[in-house]
Protein backbone atom coordinates (compact mmCIF):
# COMPACT_ATOMS: atom_id res chain seq x y z
CA UNK A 1 0.00 0.00 0.00
CA UNK A 2 1.22 3.46 -0.59
CA UNK A 3 1.47 6.00 1.79
CA UNK A 4 2.11 10.17 0.47
CA UNK A 5 3.57 12.33 2.77
CA UNK A 6 4.00 15.69 1.33
CA UNK A 7 5.78 19.14 2.31
CA UNK A 8 5.38 22.22 0.85
CA UNK A 9 8.86 23.54 0.85
CA UNK A 10 10.84 26.99 -0.83
CA UNK A 11 9.43 30.55 -1.65
CA UNK A 12 7.70 29.25 -4.03
CA UNK A 13 5.67 26.91 -1.58
CA UNK A 14 6.51 23.71 -4.14
CA UNK A 15 5.08 20.27 -2.91
CA UNK A 16 7.74 17.82 -2.00
CA UNK A 17 6.99 14.52 -1.54
CA UNK A 18 7.79 11.08 -0.01
CA UNK A 19 6.06 8.00 -1.12
CA UNK A 20 6.38 4.82 0.71
CA UNK A 21 5.39 1.58 1.53
CA UNK A 22 4.67 -0.74 4.64
CA UNK A 23 8.05 -2.28 4.22
CA UNK A 24 9.31 1.52 4.53
CA UNK A 25 10.87 1.72 1.17
CA UNK A 26 10.40 4.98 -0.62
CA UNK A 27 10.52 7.17 -3.40
CA UNK A 28 11.50 11.02 -3.37
CA UNK A 29 9.80 13.00 -5.61
CA UNK A 30 10.69 16.78 -6.34
CA UNK A 31 12.27 17.83 -3.33
CA UNK A 32 12.12 21.26 -3.07
CA UNK A 33 13.89 22.27 0.19
CA UNK A 34 15.94 25.39 0.17
CA UNK A 35 16.80 26.64 3.62
CA UNK A 36 18.08 24.61 6.47
CA UNK A 37 15.13 24.55 8.51
CA UNK A 38 13.47 22.81 5.31
CA UNK A 39 16.02 20.15 4.91
CA UNK A 40 15.74 19.50 8.88
CA UNK A 41 12.17 19.15 8.32
CA UNK A 42 12.64 16.21 5.60
CA UNK A 43 15.32 14.29 6.99
CA UNK A 44 13.67 14.34 10.53
CA UNK A 45 10.37 12.56 8.83
CA UNK A 46 12.25 10.03 6.94
CA UNK A 47 14.28 8.87 9.84
CA UNK A 48 11.45 9.47 12.53
CA UNK A 49 9.91 6.65 10.27
CA UNK A 50 12.86 4.72 9.47
CA UNK A 51 12.23 4.85 6.07
CA UNK A 52 15.32 4.05 3.31
CA UNK A 53 15.05 6.43 0.46
CA UNK A 54 15.07 4.23 -3.07
CA UNK A 55 14.73 6.49 -5.24
CA UNK A 56 14.81 10.38 -6.59
CA UNK A 57 12.70 11.27 -9.58
CA UNK A 58 11.94 14.73 -10.55
CA UNK A 59 8.08 15.25 -12.23
CA UNK A 60 10.51 18.25 -14.33
CA UNK A 61 13.26 20.15 -13.40
CA UNK A 62 12.70 23.98 -13.07
CA UNK A 63 14.26 24.95 -10.35
CA UNK A 64 11.94 25.23 -7.55
CA UNK A 65 11.52 21.17 -7.92
CA UNK A 66 15.19 20.29 -7.83
CA UNK A 67 16.57 22.56 -4.83
CA UNK A 68 16.92 19.53 -2.65
CA UNK A 69 18.34 17.38 -5.51
CA UNK A 70 22.29 17.36 -4.22
CA UNK A 71 22.02 16.97 -0.67
CA UNK A 72 19.31 13.88 -0.98
CA UNK A 73 21.68 12.51 -3.81
CA UNK A 74 24.60 13.34 -1.12
CA UNK A 75 22.60 11.66 2.16
CA UNK A 76 21.50 8.41 0.25
CA UNK A 77 23.56 8.08 -2.58
CA UNK A 78 20.52 6.87 -4.91
CA UNK A 79 19.06 6.46 -8.86
CA UNK A 80 18.26 9.59 -9.70
CA UNK A 81 16.49 10.10 -12.53
CA UNK A 82 13.79 12.67 -15.00
CA UNK A 83 12.60 12.50 -18.61
CA UNK A 84 15.42 13.05 -20.98
CA UNK A 85 13.10 15.88 -22.93
CA UNK A 86 13.93 17.92 -19.86
CA UNK A 87 17.13 17.98 -19.98
CA UNK A 88 17.76 21.33 -21.25
CA UNK A 89 15.58 22.93 -18.47
CA UNK A 90 17.67 21.17 -16.37
CA UNK A 91 20.53 22.29 -17.92
CA UNK A 92 19.18 25.99 -17.13
CA UNK A 93 18.28 25.78 -13.79
CA UNK A 94 21.24 27.11 -12.01
CA UNK A 95 21.25 30.19 -14.11
CA UNK A 96 17.97 30.43 -14.09
CA UNK A 97 18.36 30.64 -10.11
CA UNK A 98 20.91 32.97 -10.20
CA UNK A 99 18.49 35.04 -11.92
CA UNK A 100 16.35 35.35 -9.23
CA UNK A 101 19.08 35.79 -6.67
CA UNK A 102 18.58 32.20 -5.43
CA UNK A 103 21.65 30.15 -5.08
CA UNK A 104 21.64 26.18 -4.33
CA UNK A 105 23.63 23.34 -4.85
CA UNK A 106 23.80 22.30 -8.54
CA UNK A 107 21.98 18.76 -8.52
CA UNK A 108 23.97 16.05 -10.03
CA UNK A 109 23.59 14.58 -13.70
CA UNK A 110 20.66 11.49 -13.36
CA UNK A 111 21.60 8.36 -13.57
CA UNK A 112 18.75 7.17 -15.79
CA UNK A 113 16.14 8.37 -17.90
CA UNK A 114 12.47 8.03 -17.17
CA UNK A 115 10.39 6.89 -20.00
CA UNK A 116 6.71 7.36 -20.88
CA UNK A 117 4.33 4.42 -20.29
CA UNK A 118 7.21 2.58 -18.44
CA UNK A 119 6.31 1.58 -15.04
CA UNK A 120 8.11 2.66 -11.53
CA UNK A 121 8.23 0.03 -8.82
CA UNK A 122 7.92 0.26 -5.28
CA UNK A 123 7.86 -3.37 -3.61
CA UNK A 124 4.66 -4.27 -5.14
CA UNK A 125 3.29 -0.80 -5.86
CA UNK A 126 3.87 0.45 -9.37
CA UNK A 127 2.86 4.06 -10.97
CA UNK A 128 2.44 4.49 -14.83
CA UNK A 129 4.51 7.05 -15.90
CA UNK A 130 2.52 9.36 -18.38
CA UNK A 131 4.05 11.89 -20.73
CA UNK A 132 2.29 15.12 -20.21
CA UNK A 133 4.54 17.99 -21.63
CA UNK A 134 3.34 21.54 -22.05
CA UNK A 135 4.77 23.59 -18.86
CA UNK A 136 8.12 21.86 -19.31
CA UNK A 137 9.18 19.40 -22.63
CA UNK A 138 9.18 16.70 -20.13
CA UNK A 139 7.05 16.87 -17.46
CA UNK A 140 5.44 13.76 -16.62
CA UNK A 141 3.19 12.08 -13.83
CA UNK A 142 3.24 9.23 -11.72
CA UNK A 143 0.21 7.36 -11.63
CA UNK A 144 -1.02 4.59 -9.54
CA UNK A 145 -4.59 2.43 -11.10
CA UNK A 146 -4.62 0.68 -7.69
CA UNK A 147 -4.96 3.46 -5.45
CA UNK A 148 -5.99 6.05 -7.77
CA UNK A 149 -3.27 8.35 -7.19
CA UNK A 150 -1.72 10.83 -9.63
CA UNK A 151 1.65 13.00 -8.49
CA UNK A 152 1.11 15.75 -11.37
CA UNK A 153 4.21 18.09 -11.04
CA UNK A 154 2.72 21.51 -12.38
CA UNK A 155 0.46 20.04 -15.44
CA UNK A 156 -2.54 20.37 -13.65
CA UNK A 157 -3.77 21.90 -9.87
CA UNK A 158 -7.13 22.88 -8.17
CA UNK A 159 -9.38 24.98 -10.77
CA UNK A 160 -5.91 25.62 -12.40
CA UNK A 161 -2.91 24.47 -14.89
CA UNK A 162 0.74 25.08 -14.62
CA UNK A 163 1.84 28.25 -16.29
CA UNK A 164 3.16 27.91 -20.08
CA UNK A 165 4.94 31.33 -20.53
CA UNK A 166 8.41 29.74 -19.26
CA UNK A 167 10.65 28.45 -21.44
CA UNK A 168 9.97 25.71 -23.08
CA UNK A 169 5.95 26.23 -22.79
CA UNK A 170 3.28 25.74 -24.69
CA UNK A 171 -0.18 26.61 -23.88
CA UNK A 172 -2.10 24.03 -26.74
CA UNK A 173 0.66 21.43 -26.02
CA UNK A 174 -0.52 21.19 -22.13
CA UNK A 175 -3.67 21.17 -22.94
CA UNK A 176 -3.15 18.33 -25.21
CA UNK A 177 -1.34 16.34 -22.31
CA UNK A 178 -3.95 17.24 -20.03
CA UNK A 179 -6.99 16.20 -22.03
CA UNK A 180 -5.69 12.91 -23.76
CA UNK A 181 -3.49 11.85 -20.71
CA UNK A 182 -5.18 13.04 -16.94
CA UNK A 183 -9.23 13.27 -18.08
CA UNK A 184 -9.05 10.14 -19.31
CA UNK A 185 -8.45 8.76 -15.85
CA UNK A 186 -11.32 7.86 -13.34
CA UNK A 187 -13.10 10.57 -11.86
CA UNK A 188 -11.49 9.51 -8.26
CA UNK A 189 -8.46 9.63 -8.95
CA UNK A 190 -6.63 11.95 -6.30
CA UNK A 191 -3.73 14.36 -7.57
CA UNK A 192 -1.36 15.52 -5.96
CA UNK A 193 0.06 18.78 -8.05
CA UNK A 194 2.76 20.91 -7.20
CA UNK A 195 1.93 23.48 -6.05
CA UNK A 196 -1.39 23.63 -3.98
CA UNK A 197 -3.71 21.44 -2.53
CA UNK A 198 -4.79 17.90 -3.42
CA UNK A 199 -8.01 17.41 -5.97
CA UNK A 200 -9.50 14.84 -8.26
CA UNK A 201 -9.96 14.41 -11.80
CA UNK A 202 -13.32 14.60 -11.82
CA UNK A 203 -13.58 17.29 -9.61
CA UNK A 204 -11.23 19.46 -12.12
CA UNK A 205 -13.18 17.87 -15.09
CA UNK A 206 -16.35 19.99 -13.48
CA UNK A 207 -14.52 22.94 -11.95
CA UNK A 208 -11.69 23.72 -13.50
CA UNK A 209 -11.65 27.01 -15.97
CA UNK A 210 -9.65 25.75 -18.48
CA UNK A 211 -11.24 22.62 -18.96
CA UNK A 212 -14.55 23.76 -18.80
CA UNK A 213 -14.80 26.76 -21.06
CA UNK A 214 -12.84 24.34 -23.94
Amino acid sequence: MINIQKFTFNPFQENTYIVYNEEKKAIIIDPGMYDPNEFKQFFKFIDQHELEPVMLLNTHTHLDHIFGNAKVLDQYQIPFGFHELDKVVFENAHAVGLMYGMTFDKSPEPTFYIHENETIQLGSDSFKILLTPGHSPGSICFYNQEQNILISGDVLFQQSIGRTDLPGGNYETLMNSIHTELMALPNETIVYSGHGPETTIGSERMNNPFLTMR
